[in-house]
């Protein structure tokens, strides 16, 4: 089995860089600027939604108690904000596509 290959933010770069053609500084820019939006939308709690792509949406989790499965030790998990993607239909179309 090959080994699966992360794509970097670097990468990102190179490959905006590929496509559009424009400076590696605007590439990079572009990517940051991109990165950037969402985050700053998600802590806004609004919903980031790419068209054909998918939804990123915060959710907030309540503290809750928690158990080490090898100790049985109780903790309590505080409570937090999670990040949730929801895949749209067509690119869940198109992952099963290359799949089959």
């Amino acid at each position: 089995m090959s080994k699966v290959e992360n794509i970097t933010r670097q990468k990102l770069y190179d490959l905006v860089f590929q496509e559009l053609g424009l400076s590696k500084i605007s590439c990079s820019a572009f990517v940051d600027t991109l990165f950037d939006s969402i985050i700053v939308n998600l802590k806004k709690g609004k919903k980031v939604k790419i068209a054909l792509f998918g939804t990123f949406s915060k959710k907030s989790k309540k503290s809750r108690v928690g158990r080490n499965p090898k100790t049985k030790e109780e903790k309590t998990i505080s409570s937090r904000n999670v990040v949730t993607f929801k895949a749209s239909k067509l690119l869940i179309k198109k992952i099963n596509r290359f799949n089959a």
